[in-house]
């Protein structure tokens, strides 16, 4: 067996893992830890002229501070569909509007909601070191069939390790944004 295979084995491996570090991170910016982020509004879509259109297609939005979000669309026939859709995303915010803008403000977190929070992210958290691990066993397994196939047993050995190596490189990953996360999170 080739020495091509391995590295192309390791070589999907990590991109699979990558992948899920990714996903992970995407996962993360949608938990808020009590400030303004466009990126809360993610995946909220407003009817616009019949069709379903992502917010940030629609209008301007910005933060202009820690607290507050707001929503300018480029036209003001929007403001209506946009803050129907707002309300309809049940994300916990009241949209006001003024006729021009909608501004969102954001409340600041209680104790309660933030270990709401802390435990959400550690459930992602997990979600992502199940995915490596999963990830982790696929490769093994197509180890086994490649020795099977005619790899060297030592070549094999260092396959798994290396794998391994892997693994516990993007948990690392994990626990380090598991750990930023949760302590945005708690700082008041």
């Amino acid at each position: 067996m080739s020495d091509i295979d391995v590295k192309g084995l390791l070589k999907d491996l990590k991109e699979q893992m990558q992948k899920a570090i990714d996903h992970f991170e995407y996962e993360l910016s949608k938990i808020r830890a009590g400030k303004a982020s466009p990126s809360m509004l993610d995946g909220i879509s407003a009817d616009a002229y019949g069709a379903m259109t992502p917010l940030n297609q629609l209008a301007n939005v910005t933060t202009p501070d820690a607290r507050s979000i707001t929503i300018q669309p480029w036209d003001t026939s929007l403001l209506q569909p946009i803050e129907r859709a707002i309300l309809m995303a049940n994300i916990g915010l009241t949209p006001q509007n003024d006729g021009k803008i909608i501004r969102l403000n954001i409340p600041p977190l209680t104790e309660e909601r933030r270990k709401e929070l802390v435990k959400q992210t550690k459930t992602e958290a997990e979600h992502c070191r199940v995915s490596l691990r999963n990830a982790r066993r696929d490769a093994n397994e197509k180890v086994k069939k490649m020795l099977k196939d005619g790899l060297a047993e030592d070549e094999a050995k260092e396959t798994e390790e290396e794998i391994q190596n892997t693994l516990n490189h993007f948990t690392a990953s994990v626990e380090k944004h598991l750990e930023v996360k949760e302590k945005e999170i708690m700082t008041v």
